[in-house]
C-alpha cells in the first residue's frame, strides 16, 4: 500500500537523514563486510540464474557502482562470469561459475536471508535516535483533529493527548465494548511524520529483516526525482509512515525476542523492533498465553532505560534503542495484572467507562446518518428506557451500531424498507444479548 503524507518539514528532515545515511558509492561506504555482500550477490544469482548490474542493484537496493565493485571481486576469485550483453543493450549479464554455485549453497547453509542488502546495526541505532517518537509535538489541535467525529468525553480526550505528548507508556482499561481498541488505534493519527525503515539490519553475522509490509506503510516520492541513483538517501532505507502494531491474545513471549528458524535459516526480528519509532498496542492484556506478569516484566528495563537487550544466542547480544510508545489495553482490573513497581513505570492509566445518555444519543445519530436512516427521538427513548433502563444494561459505544445493523438485517429479510420500528429494535435486542431465562 502506498500513500502520501504532506509534512511541512519534510525537506529539512530529508536533508538530515541524507547526511546520516547517504547513498553508498563503494563497498566501504555500505559499512558491510565484503564477504557478506559477495554471499548475497551469489545467492541472488543462484536464485535467478542470470542478472545484469541494473537488476542486481534493484534487488540489493544498492547503487550500480557498489554492485560493480562486488562483481569485480567475485570475478577475481572465479565465482562469477560474464555471459554477454543483455538483449542488445550495453549492460552485461552475469552468472555463477561452478565455484560460485558452491559458494551460493554454502551461503544459503549459513543464512537463508535473500533480499536487499542490510544496513549495519550501528546505522540503524543512529537512525532510530534521529527519528525518535519521543519528540513531544502532539498538540490539543492535533488531538481534536484526530478524533473529529468521535464521541469522547473532554477530560479523556485531554488525558489521551497529554499522554501521547509525553511519549510514555499508557494503560487503557475499562469494561469490554467501551471503545478502548478503536480509540487507541486512532492515536497513530497523531504521529503523521514520515520515517525511514531499513529492509534489514545485520548484527554480527545475523541478518534481521525489519521492513514488514503488514506493519510498515510505504510512502510515495521516497526521494526527489532529480537525484541520480548514486545520490540521495541510502536506497536500503524505505520511506514509511510511523508504524502501528497491534497484538492481542495471540502474542507470545518468543515474539518479543530474536528468533532463529533452523529450517529457513533466517533470523526474525522481535515485534518491538519492527514497531520502532511508532506505536505498539498490546490489546486484551491478560488474555495472552503467558502470565501477565511475565509479559509486563519483559518491558520494565526497556521502559525505564529506553533501550532493549537483544539476544542472538551463543553468547551474542546487542543493545538497541527502545523507541516506541507502548499502549496496554485491558478489561481486567490493572491491579490484578501488575504490581506497583510496574504500574509506576506506566506513565498514564486511563479509565474508559460507560456512556452518558447524551453521548449515546450522539453515537446513535451518527450511526443512523451513515445508513441513511431518519432520527426518531421517540424510538431512541424506547431503546434507552424500555430496553437499557428496564433491564439495567449499561450504555456502550458499540451498541447503537450493532442494534441498528441487526434491526436492518431483519428488515432486509422481511423485504421491508423505511424507518426502523420499536419491534425491529426489540427483536435486535433479544438476539444481541444472551437470554438468561433459557439457561435456567
Amino acid at each position: 500500500m502506498h500513500v502520501v503524507i504532506d509534512h511541512p518539514t519534510r525537506d529539512r528532515e530529508f536533508a538530515v537523514v541524507q547526511q546520516l545515511a547517504p547513498q553508498p558509492r563503494s563497498i566501504a561506504d555500505t559499512g558491510l563486510d565484503e564477504a557478506l555482500l559477495g554471499d548475497l550477490v551469489c545467492k541472488h544469482l543462484h536464485e535467478s540464474g542470470v542478472l545484469d548490474i541494473g537488476r542486481l542493484a534493484d534487488r540489493l537496493a544498492l547503487s550500480g557502482a557498489v554492485v560493480d565493485e562486488v562483481l569485480g571481486q567475485l570475478r577475481k576469485d572465479g565465482s562469477v562470469e560474464v555471459l554477454g550483453q543483455n538483449g542488445g543493450s550495453s549492460g552485461f549479464r552475469y552468472g555463477l561459475t561452478e565455484r560460485g554455485r558452491m559458494a551460493a549453497r554454502d551461503a544459503f547453509a549459513r543464512s537463508g536471508y535473500l533480499g536487499a542488502a542490510p544496513v549495519p546495526v550501528s546505522l540503524y541505532c543512529a537512525l532510530l535516535k534521529l527519528q525518535t517518537i519521543h519528540h513531544g509535538r502532539v498538540t490539543e489541535r492535533a488531538v481534536r483533529a484526530a478524533y473529529s467525529g468521535v464521541v469522547l468525553a473532554e477530560d479523556l480526550l485531554e488525558r489521551l493527548g497529554v499522554a501521547m505528548n509525553s511519549g510514555r507508556a499508557m494503560m487503557i482499561y475499562g469494561p469490554s465494548g467501551t471503545g478502548k481498541t478503536y480509540i487507541s488505534s486512532r492515536l497513530i493519527r497523531l504521529l503523521n511524520e514520515a520515517i525511514w525503515v531499513p529492509h534489514a539490519v545485520v548484527i554480527g553475522d545475523a541478518v534481521l529483516q525489519i521492513y514488514d509490509p503488514q506493519i510498515h506503510c510505504r510512502l510515495e516520492s521516497e526521494q526527489p526525482a532529480s537525484l541520480l541513483l548514486d545520490q540521495g538517501i541510502d536506497r536500503r532505507l524505505l520511506c514509511c509512515s510511523r508504524p502501528l502494531l497491534t497484538t492481542g491474545g495471540e502474542l507470545t513471549m518468543d515474539q518479543l525476542e530474536i528468533r532463529h528458524d533452523p529450517i529457513s535459516r533466517q533470523y526474525h526480528a522481535p515485534l518491538q523492533l519492527k514497531a520502532s519509532n511508532g506505536l505498539f498496542i498490546v490489546d486484551d492484556l491478560g488474555r495472552q498465553r503467558m502470565p501477565p506478569a511475565e509479559l509486563l516484566n519483559r518491558w520494565i528495563v526497556p521502559m525505564e532505560e529506553r533501550r532493549d537487550f537483544l539476544n542472538l544466542g551463543g553468547g551474542r547480544h546487542c543493545v538497541v534503542p527502545f523507541d516506541l510508545i507502548l499502549v496496554f489495553s485491558t478489561n481486567i482490573n490493572p491491579l490484578d495484572l501488575a504490581d506497583d513497581a510496574f504500574l509506576r513505570r506506566i506513565g498514564y492509566k486511563l479509565p474508559f467507562g460507560y456512556l452518558k445518555r447524551d453521548q449515546y444519543e450522539r453515537i446513535w445519530r451518527q450511526e443512523l446518518d451513515k445508513r441513511g436512516q431518519t432520527f426518531d427521538a421517540t424510538l431512541l427513548d424506547h431503546v434507552l428506557t424500555e430496553l437499557h433502563g428496564a433491564e439495567g444494561v449499561p450504555l456502550l459505544p458499540c451498541q447503537p451500531r450493532d442494534l441498528i445493523d441487526m434491526a436492518l438485517d431483519r428488515q432486509r429479510y422481511l423485504d421491508r424498507s423505511g424507518p426502523l420500528t420499536a419491534d425491529d429494535l426489540d427483536w435486535a435486542w433479544r438476539n444481541y444479548f444472551v437470554q438468561l431465562e433459557f439457561l435456567e
